[in-house]
Formats: C-alpha cells, sequence, structure tokens
C-alpha cells in the first residue's frame, strides 16, 4: 500500500517552481507599480503640457507596464534559479535598473521635471541594455524576456525628450 502511494506522490509535478516564477512576477509588479500610486498623469500640470503626435492613450501605459513587469518577473526568476556563473551580476544589475525604473515617475510627474526625468530614462536605458547583457551571460530566454523592455524605454525616452521639448 505504501508503494502506492509512493507512485502516486511521484506522479504529481512539483508545484513550487511555478509557484517561485508567480512570487517573482507579484513583486516586480508590486515594486513597479508603486511610484503610480504616488504620482499620475492625472494632474493638471501634466493635463496642460503639449503632447506630441505619437502620444499613446492613457490606458496603453497600464497595459504595456503590466505586462513588461509579468516578463520582467519570470526573466528574474530565471536567472536567480541559475546557478551560472555571473548570476550575481545579472541579479545585482537587474535591482539596480528597477531601482531607476521607480525613480522616473516621480521625478516627471511629482517633480514636473521632464528634462531630469529624462536623464534617468537615458540612465535607464543604459542599465537595461547592459542588464540584458548580463541575463544573456546566465540564461538567454531571461535576456530575450526583457528585449520588449528596452524597446519599450526607448520609446519612453523619445516620448519623454518630445514633451521636454514641446514645452520648454
Amino acid at each position: 500500500m505504501a508503494s502506492v502511494f509512493a507512485r502516486a506522490a511521484q506522479r504529481v509535478p512539483d508545484r513550487r517552481p511555478l509557484l517561485q516564477a508567480v512570487g517573482f512576477v507579484v513583486l516586480v509588479n508590486l515594486i513597479g507599480s508603486l511610484p503610480g500610486v504616488l504620482s499620475s498623469p492625472g494632474s493638471a500640470w501634466f493635463q496642460a503640457l503639449e503632447k506630441p503626435w505619437f502620444y499613446p492613450p492613457g490606458i496603453a501605459f497600464s497595459v504595456v507596464w503590466t505586462a513588461l513587469f509579468t516578463l520582467l518577473g519570470v526573466a528574474l526568476w530565471l536567472v536567480w534559479r541559475s546557478d551560472a556563473a555571473g548570476r550575481r551580476l545579472a541579479l545585482g544589475l537587474f535591482a539596480v535598473q528597477l531601482a531607476v525604473n521607480v525613480t522616473w515617475t516621480p521625478t516627471f510627474f511629482s517633480l514636473e521635471a521632464p528634462l531630469a526625468a529624462l536623464g534617468i530614462i537615458l540612465l535607464l536605458w543604459v542599465l537595461v541594455a547592459a542588464t540584458i547583457a548580463a541575463f544573456r551571460r546566465v540564461d538567454r530566454r531571461a535576456a530575450a524576456l526583457l528585449v520588449p523592455y528596452l524597446a519599450w524605454v526607448t520609446f519612453a525616452a523619445v516620448l519623454n525628450f518630445e514633451i521636454w521639448r514641446l514645452n520648454a
């Protein structure tokens, strides 16, 4: 009878990796959403700014950032669970770029400082590119998951520049 239970237990998949991945996704989404709670594009200052023709609808930002933070969470989990050389550097770069990421929103919206925010997003772009390179050495899939993030940060930098230029 004990062998029947042992065989049944062997067939049950280990759900810990999935739960860990979900935990990483939730954590990155929580961290990424914190600045939006404290500052928002709904301010009178931001509404009065001239925007470029390619400024997306407001809902696009929350949809895109949720998707990107989800990809970042999975990528972070893939690197975290790896034992490859370079893992610590990759994790450190990820933490630094995420910290820089969360400074952009309050700088732009709360401080009303588009030029300072532009400097932050350009630094963020460099850090994301470095993180992709570091992730690639650990897990190529994790690096690939960050490519859409780099594309969005590129778009956001252009958008930030244009808002600054149009309102300078």
